[in-house]
C-alpha cells in the first residue's frame, strides 16, 4: 500500500479528500461513463452505486448505450437506465472512466451542466474537464482508483462491491496480462477476492460465454486478416453487412483486437469496426515500446500507451491508409 499512496501526495491526496467531502455533503448522485461500455466503466459505476446506497445516499446510473450482455451478471446491472429525464434532483455527478464529456454521448452537455462534477479516470488522454478531477494514469483502471477512495470513505466492501471492482480491474488489465498490472493492482485484486469476488465465476461470465453469433462474426473477421510492416502490424475489420450476416451485435466484437495482438511477431494490432456507413471505430493494441495512445491522438482519440482507440471517416481502404501512415511514423 505504501507504493500506492506515494503517488497520491499533494494535490492528488487533496483531491481524494475533496471527493470524500463531496460524498458526505451531497445526498443525490448521478453516475455515468462513456459510450461503448466496457468492464471498467460498468464495474466502476455499479461499485460506486452500491457504496453510495450503502451509506444512505440516493444514486442513479445513466448510460448512453445499453449494457453488453456479458456484463448483465454484475450485481445491480438491472438498475442502469438509458433514459435521462430531469437533472434538477442531482446534487452531483460522477463521470467515471471517461476522458472527455463528449464521450458520454448525446447527453454529455446536459450532464456537464450539473453543479458539481467529479471526474475519476485513469486515461492519460483525460482533458481534466472538471475542477474536481482525479486522474491517475499509473492506475490499472478506474476501478482500482475507486477501491482506494472507498477505503478513504471507510465503507465496508461488500461482496457486490467486490465483484464489480474486480471485474473493472480484470477487464482493463486484460486478465492481468497488460503492462498496467502492477503489484498494487494484484494487492487490490486479492483484497477483493477476500471480500467475496470469485475469480473463476467472474472470468467464466466474461470470457467463456461467447454466443454462436459472436463466433460466426469472428470467423468472418479473421478472413480479413492482413499483415504489414514486416508482419509487425496485424489488422482485421468488421463491416455493417458482416454484423447483419452473422446476426451479431457491436458488443460481440469485444476481444477481437486482443486476439490479433496475441499473434507471435505482431507488435501493433488494429481492429476496424464500421459503426455506421464509412465511419470506423479503431481499436489499437501494442506490445512493448509502441505508444498507440499517441497514434490515436492524431485522430482525436486516446487511451493508454498499449491500448487506445479513435474514429476515422472514409471507406475502409482510405481509413487504413491514413492510419498506416501514422503508425509507420511511430517507428514500428
Amino acid at each position: 500500500m505504501t507504493d500506492y499512496w506515494q503517488r497520491y501526495k499533494g494535490k492528488k491526496q487533496q483531491m481524494i479528500n475533496r471527493i470524500v467531502d463531496i460524498i458526505h455533503s451531497c445526498e443525490t448522485f448521478l453516475i455515468t461513463s462513456h459510450v461503448r461500455l466496457d468492464g471498467d466503466a460498468l464495474g466502476s459505476e455499479l461499485a460506486l452505486w452500491h457504496v453510495l446506497r450503502d451509506i444512505g445516499k440516493e444514486a442513479a446510473i445513466y448510460n448512453g448505450d445499453k449494457t453488453p450482455t456479458i456484463y448483465e451478471f454484475l450485481p445491480g446491472a438491472n438498475v442502469i437506465t438509458n433514459n435521462l429525464h430531469s437533472l434538477h434532483n442531482f446534487d452531483a455527478a460522477f463521470i467515471l472512466d471517461c476522458s472527455e464529456l463528449e464521450r458520454i454521448g448525446e447527453e454529455g452537455n446536459r450532464i456537464g451542466s450539473i453543479k458539481q462534477i467529479i471526474n475519476i479516470d485513469h486515461h492519460i488522454s483525460n482533458n481534466l474537464f472538471s475542477e474536481v478531477s482525479l486522474v491517475d494514469s499509473d492506475a490499472s483502471s478506474t476501478g482500482e482508483i475507486l477501491y482506494h477512495i472507498i477505503e478513504k470513505l471507510g465503507v465496508h466492501i461488500t461482496k457486490d462491491i467486490a465483484i464489480n471492482l474486480y471485474t473493472a480491474i480484470l477487464t482493463d488489465t486484460g486478465a492481468f496480462r497488460y503492462s498496467n498490472t502492477g503489484s498494487h493492482t494484484l494487492f487490490v485484486a486479492a483484497k477483493l477476492v477476500e471480500a467475496g469476488a470469485d475469480p473463476r465465476w467472474i472470468a467464466e461470465n466474461i470470457y467463456e460465454t461467447k454466443s454462436r453469433a459472436q463466433i460466426r462474426l469472428l470467423k468472418d473477421a479473421l478472413n480479413t486478416l492482413e499483415f504489414d510492416c514486416q508482419d509487425k502490424l496485424g489488422s482485421i475489420f468488421v463491416s455493417q453487412p458482416m454484423l447483419q450476416e452473422a446476426k451479431a451485435l457491436p458488443e460481440h466484437t469485444e476481444g477481437f483486437v486482443d486476439l490479433i495482438r496475441s499473434i507471435k511477431g505482431v507488435e501493433v494490432a488494429v481492429f476496424f469496426h464500421e459503426t455506421s456507413k464509412n465511419n470506423y471505430k479503431i481499436s489499437l493494441r501494442s506490445k512493448g515500446r509502441i505508444n498507440v495512445e499517441k497514434i490515436a491522438r492524431n485522430f482525436g482519440g486516446g487511451g493508454h500507451v498499449n491500448a487506445s482507440a479513435c474514429s476515422i471517416e472514409g471507406n475502409i481502404m482510405n481509413v487504413k491508409k491514413k492510419l498506416l501512415v501514422v503508425i509507420k511514423t511511430a517507428g514500428i
